[in-house]
């Protein structure tokens, strides 16, 4: 018997400092990896769940 688990959970912690302008460039440079990070594992759960 085959047991499938069909679940995604993505957590963000998200900080309210977003009037300081010298931090743009560094939260910009954050939202990308985070945005390359989740791609990444997105695409690994989707090829785990083709190799099925």
């Amino acid at each position: 018997m085959a047991i499938e688990i069909k679940e995604l959970h993505i957590k963000i912690s998200v900080d309210g400092e977003h009037d300081n302008p010298s931090l743009k460039k560094e939260k910009g440079a954050d939202k990308q990896a985070i945005i390359a990070t989740t791609v990444e594992q997105v695409m690994e759960i989707l090829a785990k769940k083709n190799e099925r």
